[in-house]
């Protein structure tokens, strides 16, 4: 049984890049979500102060922190359907860890 070195380095060299690249657009998915939620927010919030709207806070509180933990729990799901090669895995946390 021979060792095919240049194969096996391929393969941890596309895994880490893969990873890596999955990482970092899901930290910016996520991290823009959370800012248009709060670009929402703020909006609506506005609009009340300029006695357009009028809010009821505990629901709007409640729908915003409903999709903010949905958002957040996008990534939970995403590492529980990824591939678990070493090299992806470090990719990937490098990679969020980046984004």
């Amino acid at each position: 049984m021979e060792l095919d070195i240049n194969n096996m380095v391929g393969d941890i060299g596309v895994g880490g890049v893969v990873g890596f690249m999955t990482g970092y657009a899901l930290k910016k998915f996520i991290k823009l979500v959370l800012a248009l939620i709060g670009a929402y927010v703020l909006s609506l919030f506005w609009l009340q102060q300029k006695g357009v709207i009028t809010i009821n806070t505990d629901k709007l509180f409640n729908l915003t922190e409903s999709t903010a933990q949905q958002t957040l729990g996008l990534a939970d799901k995403v590492i529980g359907i990824l591939p678990g090669g070493g090299a992806f895995v470090v990719g990937f946390y490098l990679g969020f860890h980046k984004g």
